[in-house]
């Protein structure tokens, strides 16, 4: 971690091109089959879909990368697949869009996670997923393990990317978190429900509201700022991080480094598509700590990206140049 943050936008942005971020988690296959349905199926009550188009997209933790990517930073994935046609699938998707996929480790025990969505006029018909949620054998966790070991020591900041698919177990996290500690590695967090308490002695910890909710077994209105501010000690009580940062939708984001709450708005946008809104959150958040950037300008530069994603259809990662800009002209840092 460098010894001070930049000291303007555009050094900063220069900056992240400096950085290697280390993700490890969940990473999928987002599947998209589009057609036309113009009349029911003899066989059954449901439509009958003629495909018109096909596309695979890299999603969960390898949407992270893509994110980190665009940000200018150097992304490692580190995660286990399927020795199946979908694990071929991902690593073809990973070599068009020049990321590594080293620290993957491929397993005949599981199938790689695809989600696959049926659409027809612009609507959502169904969604087919293939994949297993238990938790990694003895094998994939020494494998998975060596290749985290081995790839941390090129890591300037590590990502736990957690969707409750078994690549994070609760002891597998703590010893992860253990040894980026050791050597000096700020961890940043984007959990799920199951391991929600598993990440103690993270550096920054990102849920978003119905996370933080269920994740603590607590209820409170949206606009209950009283409530919110009770949950996250409370989450600080039992992780203590050294920053929490809680994404609240339209409302902004909420910080929290043990210095007071910062709330910032969000911005106003023409929403089209919230999907992947957390994942540009987490990159830049995660380049923000790596760079020693002050919480509320992290948290600044974090929520004003994650509105900007919004603007777009479908999951696509930040686009640099325009963050720049929009950060310059909210007075960001």
């Amino acid at each position: 971690m460098p010894a001070a943050s930049p000291a303007t936008l555009p050094d900063l942005f220069a900056a992240f091109n400096d950085l290697t971020v280390l993700i490890v988690g969940d990473v999928m296959v987002d599947a998209y089959v589009w057609g036309r349905a113009t009349r029911l199926s003899p066989e059954a009550p449901v439509p009958v879909v003629n495909v018109t188009r096909t596309e695979q997209r890299l999603g969960g933790a390898a949407n992270v990368a893509l994110n980190v990517q665009a940000l200018g930073a150097r992304p490692l994935l580190c995660a286990v697949i399927g020795d199946d046609a979908g694990g071929d699938q991902l690593l073809q998707l990973l070599h068009e869009r020049q990321l590594p996929a080293d620290g993957l480790v491929r397993s005949a025990e599981r199938p790689t996670t695809v989600k696959q969505r049926i659409l027809a006029h612009d609507q959502q018909l169904l969604r087919i997923d293939a994949e297993v949620e238990t938790d990694l054998s003895a094998t994939e966790d020494a494998a998975l393990a060596e290749a985290y070991a081995q790839l941390l020591g090129r890591a300037d900041v590590v990502i736990f990317e957690d969707y409750d698919k078994g690549v994070l177990g609760a002891e597998r996290i703590a010893r992860f978190i253990e040894l980026a500690r050791a050597q000096g590695v700020p961890t940043v967090v984007d959990p799920k429900k199951r391991n929600f308490l598993a990440y103690r002695g993270c550096t920054l910890f990102k849920p978003n509201l119905k996370e933080l909710r269920e994740g603590l077994k607590v209820d409170f209105a949206d606009a209950d700022t009283a409530g919110l501010e009770r949950a996250v000690q409370a989450l600080r009580a039992h992780l203590q991080p050294d920053m929490v940062l809680v994404t609240l939708s339209e409302r902004g984001v909420f910080c929290d480094a043990g210095q007071g709450p910062v709330y910032l708005p969000a911005h106003v946008r023409a929403i089209s598509d919230v999907s992947g809104a957390g994942d540009t959150v987490i990159s830049i958040a995660a380049l923000c700590v790596a760079l020693g950037v002050a919480p509320a300008s992290m948290a600044a530069l974090a929520n004003l990206g994650g509105g900007l994603v919004c603007e777009q259809l479908g999951v696509v990662p930040i686009e640099k140049t325009q963050l720049l800009q929009e950060a310059e002209a909210a007075g960001v840092l």
